[in-house]
């Protein structure tokens, strides 16, 4: 279990997960020993999973974004676990979920543009056995997007 100063650490590294100890120990009114402890504490517990760099994906040339359902042709454990193993491995798969629903899983997939987004539909995806359909919704603009969670 965590307390409200565990609380204010993860708010504060959400904020700026590159944060010193001697930085979040100012803004707590804490010294730098104790901070450590605690932040160490929160990663070994796995409330902290890592850090990383937010990118401007259109900056990097990944200008488009695109959410897509995949339905599975059969849910056998051996076509669920092929299918899972498969989409891992593609580089232009940012995240998957396995969702509820009229589909069985919601990836999210940025590439540079429409003929890159055809290249891997065609090159890669459907290269997968065991899916039945595919449907594509692009985005034409992001409204909201953060990674901060309320704690």
């Amino acid at each position: 279990m965590i307390d409200e100063t565990d609380r204010k650490i993860l708010r504060l590294l959400q904020e700026n997960a590159r944060m010193t100890n001697k930085e979040l120990a100012a803004k707590l009114d804490l010294s730098i020993t104790p901070v450590y402890e605690r932040v160490k504490k929160l990663e070994r517990k796995g409330y902290i999973k890592g850090y990383s760099a937010r990118l401007d994906h259109e900056k990097i040339g990944k200008g488009m974004m695109v959410f897509m359902h995949l339905k599975l042709q059969v849910h056998t454990h051996e076509n669920i676990r092929h299918v899972i193993e498969e989409v891992d491995h593609l580089e232009e798969v940012m995240e998957c979920y396995h969702v509820t629903g009229e589909t069985d899983y919601l990836l999210k997939v940025m590439v540079k543009d429409m003929p890159a987004y055809e290249t891997f539909v065609v090159e890669k995806l459907t290269k997968i056995k065991g899916i039945a359909n595919i449907n594509s919704s692009i985005v034409m603009s992001t409204v909201k997007s953060t990674t901060s969670l309320d704690v």
